[in-house]
């Protein structure tokens, strides 16, 4: 009976599929919030098909944009002004609602991600 429950509740878990309508927010103005070390940093951006322009603590920044599939991208910092600004990011979108995502990123090829969360403002 034990392994009957078990079953069960695998088959059941695994039907639900998370919703992921990212091409809903491959252009657009968002804000960004995202906390590293207890200390939440939020930001505004907008994005278009290859470029996105973000503006952080009064200072503007923009990055080539490019798509791997649907849901991921790679961001590279057009003008980098050091090493760490170098480095290309990778974005995932792990889920959206109607106005939102949320997503983890990282420096590409690295195993640290951080998460956060963007949400439309136009």
């Amino acid at each position: 009976m034990k392994y009957l429950t078990l079953l069960f509740a695998l088959l059941l878990s695994s039907c639900y599929e998370v919703e992921r309508n990212c091409n809903e927010f491959k252009t657009g103005t968002f804000e960004s919030k995202i906390t590293i070390d207890g200390v939440q940093y939020n930001s505004i951006f907008s994005r278009t098909s290859k470029l996105q322009v973000e503006e952080f603590n009064g200072v503007k920044d923009s990055t080539y944009v490019r798509w791997i599939n649907d849901c991921e991208m790679i961001f590279k910092t057009i003008h980098p002004k050091n090493l760490a600004e170098q480095k290309d990011i990778h974005l995932k979108i792990l889920t959206t609602t109607q106005n939102s995502y949320k997503f983890e990123y990282g420096y590409v090829g690295d195993t640290n991600k951080q998460l956060g969360s963007a949400t439309r403002i136009d």
